[in-house]
């Protein structure tokens, strides 16, 4: 009964991710939005590292981890973040929750696994405001909002032909819209004028990975990690509206559709390129790690002509991430908080992204802990993260967050043989 419910939540939850506004950061102003990186809440709360695989546990960057999987995982992950926004002239605080990924996976034979599931690949959702005099001291305002985002729907593949080596692949089908719109005004005006623009997006890309995971010691196993995913090209359909709309109640005015195909952008191609991810760490098996990880996309070659803003250029991004694990006893009868798992970490991130000059970068420090549900090998995953991204310098905001962030992973046996003795 439990498990079909669960089913119905995973269902409904699926529609409702595939809806939802994923952030209120102004930096998702540029471009698609601000880019998520899909994790599950253990693997964050180890500043995002996916080195690591095991029998129960879901890697939702790393589909060679698959091939160690020994039960059916379903699970769902949510978060809370608070922002603190600051700028060279005020401050504000806003809040957001979200589903952050829906996913099933499941051994379908000795070493080989596959899973499935939805995550967010960008999300869109500002609002911002600028004003300024022209030569005849009137006030001219402008008002910039957008929402929406790409998600993809990923089916992945692992499996472990030798011992201590694991390999894997994904295949992932992205799709999106998203909505932007600007309002500009005169403080002598009582009309306005609006200019909005739709993109709606689809694309496939793929992804190959490699663990090989040799024993050092008796004790000790050196975890080394091999992920690359393919650069994704969006076919993009657009539209652009413009005309006047009332600044008293809001009502449109003359409002009609630009002849897009006259300036060749009523489709276009979202060129988003590859990554590259290596990773290395060292652990005890079921105690402990400590892990690295390094990944790097040549941003510079991202592009998107029906989107792009003047004031933002692209250069290769990179992410160092740094983290582990601790298990203090992982015997069955231990006691409820030592067979528990504690993760920690770090992330540095450089967006590739230069806003007026500046380079938008991301920091984060993760805590986490998972905490075994009965006498099941299900889990509740709990993590927190700080951070900050961007910077107030140049007229920018720069952003201070706290995530809270719960994962629940359930566990369950398929494709079992019956024996009659």
């Amino acid at each position: 009964m439990f498990k079909k419910l669960f089913f119905t939540l995973v269902v409904c939850l699926f529609i409702k991710t595939n809806a939802q506004d994923g952030t209120v950061s102004p930096y998702s102003y540029f471009g698609l939005g601000t880019f998520n990186p899909a994790n599950t809440v253990e693997n964050n709360a180890m500043g995002g590292l996916s080195i690591y695989g095991d029998s129960i546990h879901l890697n939702l960057q790393n589909p060679a981890s698959y091939g160690l999987l020994k039960l059916t995982t379903y699970t769902v992950g949510l978060s809370h973040r608070r922002m603190d926004l600051t700028s060279d002239t005020q401050e504000k605080s806003t809040a957001l929750t979200a589903i952050d990924y829906l996913s099933v996976a499941m051994p379908i034979a000795k070493n080989i696994g596959i899973g499935f599931g939805i995550t967010p690949v960008s999300s869109m959702g500002y609002i911002l405001n600028s004003s300024a005099e022209n030569a005849d001291g009137e006030t001219i305002t402008n008002v910039f909002s957008g929402d929406g985002g790409l998600s993809k729907i990923y089916f992945s593949l692992g499996a472990a032909p030798i011992k201590n080596l694991t390999v894997g692949a994904s295949a992932f089908a992205n799709f999106g819209t998203v909505n932007k719109e600007r309002v500009q005004s005169l403080s002598s005006v009582l009309f306005g004028t609006i200019d909005r623009r739709t993109s709606r997006m689809n694309g496939f890309n793929f992804q190959l990975a490699a663990n090989y995971t040799p024993n050092i010691t008796d004790k000790l196993t050196l975890y080394t990690s091999f992920v690359y995913t393919t650069g994704l090209d969006l076919k993009a359909s657009n539209t652009q509206e413009v005309g006047s709309l009332s600044l008293v109640n809001g009502s449109e005015l003359e409002v009609s559709e630009l002849d897009l195909e006259a300036s060749n952008l009523k489709n276009n191609i979202i060129e988003i390129p590859s990554m590259t991810t290596l990773g290395l760490g060292i652990g005890e098996n079921k105690k402990w790690l400590v892990g690295a990880s390094y990944s790097l996309q040549e941003m510079s070659s991202f592009s998107s002509a029906f989107l792009n803003q003047s004031n933002v250029v692209y250069s290769d991004a990179s992410t160092l991430r740094v983290g582990g694990y601790y298990v203090p006893d992982f015997a069955p009868f231990a006691s409820f908080f030592k067979k528990a798992t504690y993760r920690f970490g770090i992330r540095l991130v450089n967006t590739g992204m230069e806003v007026n000059n500046q380079a938008i970068k991301d920091f984060g420090t993760n805590i986490g802990v998972g905490l075994p549900m009965g006498g099941t090998f299900s889990n509740l995953n709990i993590g927190i993260e700080m951070g900050a991204l961007g910077t107030a310098k140049a007229g920018l905001i720069k952003e201070n967050y706290l995530s809270i962030r719960v994962g629940l992973s359930l566990n369950d046996r398929w494709f079992l043989k019956r024996k009659i003795n």
